[in-house]
């Protein structure tokens, strides 16, 4: 039984819990986004990390890292050029004014290319 029980701690304290991707840690999103525009399936995943992210959990008393999302929309004909979703999101953030904590969520689309510069031709 004590086996079992701290088996279940152990997994209930792994942050990959919280959506069961392998994360990797980040400073900003472009890591995330090149290996999004690389990856056969146009998915990667990350877990900010430094300062910033820091500050922005303190500030918002979250219960989570921010975690980092990209997806690929739709691929380019320009190689290594893709229209990326970038969704960063946080569990247990309180909002002010609020009166529970909630997961916040933030999308945004972008044209990119491996060399950081959107696609010189969107088609």
């Amino acid at each position: 039984m004590k086996l079992i029980y701290a088996a279940a701690l152990a997994v209930l304290a792994s942050p990959a819990l919280a959506d069961d991707v392998s994360r990797t840690p980040v400073p900003d999103a472009r890591p995330v986004m090149l290996a999004a525009l690389q990856a056969t399936d146009g998915q990667a995943h990350g877990i900010l990390t430094g300062e910033m992210a820091d500050a922005i959990t303190k500030r918002f008393g979250a219960t989570s890292p921010i975690y980092i999302d990209v997806t690929t929309e739709k691929r380019y004909a320009q190689a290594g050029c893709s229209r990326l979703k970038v969704t960063f999101w946080q569990d247990g953030v309180l909002l002010p004014g609020a009166t529970t904590p909630r997961r916040q969520t933030m999308d945004f689309g972008i044209d990119y290319c491996l060399d950081g510069r959107p696609p010189q031709f969107l088609k």
